[in-house]
């Protein structure tokens, strides 16, 4: 199995209100490629991040294989959801993928 969990900023300038919309779509738009991509066990998006933390949001997802996670990465739906919901309004990302 390999895990991929991405955290994000989003970009300065927005109001609370334009955050929590913008967090919120990100999250639905995500979690509703469960089950409609080949390979993909399971994707979560985390929109509550404590004081502590150095991100807003975080992806955590499984695949079965990296070959898997490299058709995640060009799937249509997924590459739809990654140019509307959140490359338009994310500032700065880290990824990491490991084995499990």
């Amino acid at each position: 199995m390999v895990k991929h969990v991405i955290i994000w900023n989003l970009k300065e300038g927005y109001s609370d209100e334009e955050k929590e919309s913008i967090l919120k779509g990100i999250k639905e738009g995500i979690e509703a490629l469960n089950g409609k991509i080949p390979g993909l066990i399971d994707i979560s998006v985390n929109i509550n991040p404590l004081p502590s933390s150095s991100g807003e949001l975080i992806l955590d997802s499984s695949f079965e294989s990296v070959e898997a996670l490299k058709g995640y990465a060009v799937h249509p739906d997924h590459v739809e959801v990654a140019n509307t919901k959140v490359k338009p309004y994310v500032g700065t990302r880290a990824c990491m993928d490991y084995e499990v």
